[in-house]
């Protein structure tokens, strides 16, 4: 019987391309995104609406109104003349066209962001820096997705336990 060879064991890895931070702080503001997206794909249509509980602050559809818009307020300082995003109208706003907004301003910001990091890191009207403001972004973008699960909720519509850790799963989104 022939003796078979074991299978040289290879001595090197596949050469891979080395780390980007670069590449690495612009998917991180995409699966921010993301999350923002399957956040707003859970809301039940019931809440969507809902006057807060004490009469006082936000609905869920202001409060995604607002992540974009103040996103569109950033575009407006860091990137002049860039088509920027329109505002969205608080009272009236559809999922749709919030799903439709957050993937503009967030495209838009994305454009701004790799602009900075292939260059200086400088993001004009904020300082330090692109790290700083990727941080900002994202900082802003969770405070308020906390503020809607927590109004869900007080307004006995809360998210689905699955979509509640699903924001967490950032290796999935």
């Amino acid at each position: 019987m022939p003796s078979r060879k074991a299978p040289a064991k290879a001595t090197a890895k596949a050469s891979a391309a080395p780390f980007s931070l670069a590449d690495s702080l612009i998917e991180s503001f995409a699966i921010n995104n993301r999350i923002n997206e399957y956040l707003l794909l859970a809301i039940p249509d019931a809440a969507w609406r809902a006057e807060p509980p004490n009469g006082k602050g936000r609905t869920i559809a202001a409060i995604f109104a607002h992540i974009h818009n103040v996103r569109g307020m950033w575009l407006k300082v860091c990137a002049k003349g860039s088509g920027t995003t329109g505002k969205l109208d608080r009272l009236t706003c559809s999922k749709h066209e919030v799903l439709r907004a957050l993937d503009e301003s967030w495209r838009a910001l994305e454009e701004v962001l790799q602009a900075s990091l292939s260059a200086d890191g400088r993001v004009r009207g904020f300082k330090p820096d692109a790290g700083a403001f990727l941080g900002y972004l994202i900082a802003h973008d969770a405070h308020h997705r906390g503020q809607i699960t927590m109004l869900a909720r007080q307004l006995g519509q809360p998210i689905p336990d699955s979509a509640m850790m699903g924001m967490w799963e950032w290796g999935k989104r």
